[in-house]
């Protein structure tokens, strides 16, 4: 049986008493394609001579019918800014009601009510659909680390006569049905670049070029017994496999380079995927989520109407903080808005007051607006800029000039960054009371031992970058269309010794003992004294525990960071043994 035949005979279980013709216009097929698949249908048993079903038909009918639905919710919508940071994008309201609710009475009026969603981003702000509408809540850990996937397989087990259904979809009219013949996947009539698949005469979808146009991927999927059982088969496997960490799971319904589902056409002006902002503006411009704090900033600080706020794109996004990229007037911006636990991080006006002793210096990016109490920031975004290469040595003595030259102006401020008063502080917000690492209190206590010759050898306090890394270091071009390096994210910036940037560039630049001597060479090209070096390994083994502690705060609230947040440990603990070994061997006083 083909894809033709099971739709006529869809129709049919709907209209029994429908012509050839009448057929004809509701399939969309020809005549003659109407005709011949009747042929068959009537052949196989499955039609009466009168068109009518046979017991056959039903009984197929009722084996395929759906059973179950898979809502995907987990992902954080990060394109979805600036709502995203409050609202997961299934509880967009669009037209008076949310986008998992409107899917959720489309799955029930058409006899659906097993229904399981894959939470993870803001989980708790499903959990009123439990007692609601019945459904069931799985919870995805690994949401922000992998793609979704990695959230299906978690519902493996229940994928036979079942809807997938990504959550950011709204469908003017109900795409579900009692009653499925195949598998198929939905897409839109719309081609576009974005896509390479197309549907081809059969029904079928067909891999299209890089050049070629394909048909708007929606999602929303169904999948028969037998398709259930390979769908799972393989997340199985793929999901073990750390090479498939950001795949979709629509990578299961490939086979040989072609797709095992049928493809479901549906018209593109009445089926949307709400992926952004201005996605939502077009599709509902009434919406309560349009109401965005972020935006009525921009517009007030801009001097401008929201609607001329477009192309709004997230930034990479950051270690402390989200940002946003957007257009106006023929040019690009950035929005800062603090992360997750900022507020205990950062001291918001006395990074204004930063930004207000260096901002007329050509040092760092260009501010429009800076909020002391929230810390939510807006520059000029930098077109053509690119950070700088730790691995490059050309980029690396170039940066180490311009930190030096910033560090000769001796700018100050009233605030000092004290790196042992942080280190307990950090400490002290956790939520679990105690580090992760079983030595930490001796790594701790050993690192506190080199404060006093630090006090003994730092230098004269000013103005610290104090997170100088290489990601912060900006080249781009200036007026003249000269490369020149700019300093960005002054958030922990504050009196310190400027020897203490350097020993912050290692250690997020991760470099080994080597790179560790070249930089600190490049930084002083008249050379440096063996007093000054030591205390820069004691800065190393301070700041690495330092942003140990910070990254196990941030790990309390569900953001982590792998390798960096190890290291950092680690040079506490090795460079702390550095420091030591030298002081002993030089014959200095700790």
């Amino acid at each position: 049986m083909n894809k033709w035949a099971y739709d006529l005979l869809l129709y049919l279980n709907k209209n029994p008493f429908t012509t050839q013709r009448e057929l004809a216009n509701l399939s969309g097929y020809s005549l003659g394609l109407v005709n011949s698949s009747l042929k068959r249908l009537c052949e196989e048993k499955i039609l009466n001579n009168d068109f009518s079903l046979t017991n056959k038909a039903v009984s197929l009918l009722k084996n395929s019918a759906p059973k179950r639905a898979i809502i995907l919710a987990a992902g954080a919508g990060i394109r979805m800014v600036p709502i995203n940071t409050e609202t997961p994008k299934a509880l967009l309201v669009v037209k008076g009601e949310t986008l998992i609710e409107r899917q959720i009475k489309h799955l029930n009026s058409v006899g659906i009510t097993d229904i399981t969603v894959i939470v993870g981003f803001l989980k708790e702000k499903f959990e009123f659909l439990i007692d609601k509408y019945k459904i069931k809540l799985k919870y995805n850990p690994d949401y922000f680390a992998k793609n979704n996937l990695h959230s299906l397989y978690l519902a493996k087990e229940n994928l036979e006569n079942c809807y997938i259904i990504p959550c950011d979809l709204w469908c003017e009219e109900n795409p579900f049905s009692k009653y499925e013949l195949y598998p198929w996947y939905m897409v839109t009539n719309e081609l576009t670049a974005d896509s390479d698949v197309k549907v081809n005469r059969k029904g079928e979808f067909a891999k299209v070029s890089l050049l070629q146009e394909g048909n708007r991927m929606l999602g929303i999927s169904y999948l028969d017994q037998n398709t259930g059982k390979t769908v799972a088969e393989k997340l199985g496997k793929m999901a073990c496999d750390i090479k498939y960490n950001n795949s979709f799971w629509e990578d299961t319904l490939y086979e040989n380079k072609k797709m095992i589902a049928f493809a479901k056409v549906v018209g593109a002006d009445k089926n949307f995927e709400i992926n952004t902002y201005e996605q939502l503006r077009d599709i509902d411009s009434d919406s309560l989520h349009l109401k965005s704090e972020k935006i009525e900033i921009i517009a007030e600080a801009m001097n401008c109407q929201k609607d001329e706020i477009t192309d709004i794109k997230i930034q990479k996004k950051g270690m402390t903080n989200r940002s946003f990229l957007f257009s106006l007037r023929d040019k690009r911006y950035i929005m800062r808005i603090p992360g997750e636990g900022t507020d205990n991080l950062i001291n918001r006006s006395e990074e204004a007051a930063v930004y207000k002793e260096i901002w007329d210096k050509n040092i760092c990016d260009d501010i429009i607006y800076i909020n002391a109490e929230n810390g939510y920031k807006i520059t000029a975004f930098l077109e053509n800029a690119r950070v700088c290469d730790p691995e490059n040595p050309r980029d690396v003595l170039r940066c180490m000039k311009r930190l030096r030259d910033f560090h000769n102006i001796k700018l100050s401020v009233k605030h000092v960054f004290d790196i042992f008063e942080k280190i307990d502080f950090y400490e002290s917000l956790w939520l679990s009371k105690e580090s992760q690492y079983i030595d930490y209190e001796k790594t701790k206590k050993n690192v506190f031992s080199l404060k006093n010759y630090i006090d003994k050898h730092k230098c004269d306090y000013c103005l610290t970058h104090i997170d100088a890394v290489p990601d912060n270091f900006l080249f781009c071009a200036d007026k003249d269309g000269n490369e020149e390096i700019r300093l960005i994210d002054w958030e922990y910036s504050a009196m310190q010794d400027p020897h203490v940037d350097i020993a912050m560039f290692i250690i997020y630049a991760m470099y080994d003992r080597e790179h560790a001597e070249r930089l600190i060479d490049s930084y002083f090209t008249e050379g440096c004294d063996i007093k000054t070096r030591i205390k820069i390994y004691c800065y190393i083994s301070a700041c690495g525990l330092l942003w140990s502690n910070w990254c196990e705060y941030k790990r309390d609230l569900g953001v982590e960071f792998g390798e960096y947040s190890l290291k950092q440990y680690r040079f506490a603990k090795e460079y702390y043994n550095i420091a030591k070994d030298l002081i002993e061997k030089e014959g200095l006083d700790a």
